[in-house]
């Protein structure tokens, strides 16, 4: 018997709208990501907003994790708590959400900048998400773990940042987390090959400085080792042939901040 957990069209048709209430539930918090809010907040309208559409938030009592979002400032990497700290005009937030909608489970998360912050931290933005749509390239039938990993891990360290190791994507669809581990690091044709069917949650975790992380005491928080921002994006990736399948989108994210830029 397969260790993984294989999904039908119709499986990933759900894990789609799982992930289309997702993506809306991102819009609503990026209409809110701003100086002098709340990342609890934020937490406040995500429950909400996923509630009135049908969906369960997948994080909230996962293992005792108590919050709807995983909200991670600055140099923490993730799953941070939501809180009374109120966002800064240089800060960096990532926002890491997940929805269940008729049992099946989506994951996505997107790294917001408040207001102006240091042109290296920008860069370090669009590395990790140039890292994340790399890595997606990568996801089709044939190919193994190894490659996806290569994809982020070259590109992130060519531009001189540090790859998380001790964190990484998953499987996801049944649960919050299923096999296989998918790690932002490896070699190109290592690991296990890719197969139709397969759903991950890709997440390149990047580290402005080095790669070290310590973990708090609080069994949840992760920051950088030396203090330096970190940046997270992820996507629901459904495995097909020739071109992955996108599941979950940033579009309503990025309509929100078109909008406050324009």
């Amino acid at each position: 018997m397969s260790k993984f957990i294989f999904k039908t069209d119709e499986e990933i048709e759900l894990i789609r709208q799982s992930c289309n209430i997702l993506a809306k539930t991102h819009g609503e918090i990026a209409k809110l990501v701003d100086v002098g809010v709340t990342t609890q907040a934020l937490d406040k309208v995500a429950k909400e907003y996923i509630g009135d559409n049908g969906g369960v938030p997948s994080f909230l009592n996962f293992n005792g994790f108590p919050w709807t979002l995983c909200v991670s400032l600055n140099d923490q990497v993730v799953h941070g708590f939501p809180s009374s700290y109120q966002l800064k005009d240089g800060d960096i937030v990532s926002i890491d959400c997940g929805v269940i909608f008729k049992g099946y489970f989506s994951d996505s998360a997107y790294t917001y900048a408040i207001g102006e912050i240091q042109p290296e931290t920008q860069r370090l933005l669009n590395v990790t998400k140039q890292c994340l749509t790399l890595a997606i390239e990568k996801a089709t039938v044939g190919n193994r773990i190894g490659d996806i990993g290569f994809a982020v891990q070259n590109h992130a360290e060519q531009a001189g940042f540090g790859v998380v190791r001790e964190l990484v994507g998953h499987g996801v669809g049944t649960k919050v987390h299923e096999k296989p581990e998918v790690p932002n690091y490896g070699k190109r044709g290592s690991g296990i090959k890719l197969e139709e069917g397969m759903v991950l949650a890709i997440e390149p975790m990047i580290n402005l400085g080095k790669a070290a992380v310590k973990f708090w005491d609080d069994g949840w928080t992760v920051s950088t080792r030396d203090k330096t921002p970190s940046a997270h994006f992820e996507h629901t990736v459904a495995i097909r042939k020739g071109k992955a399948d996108v599941l979950s989108s940033f579009k309503y994210i990025e309509e929100v901040l078109n909008k406050k830029k324009s």
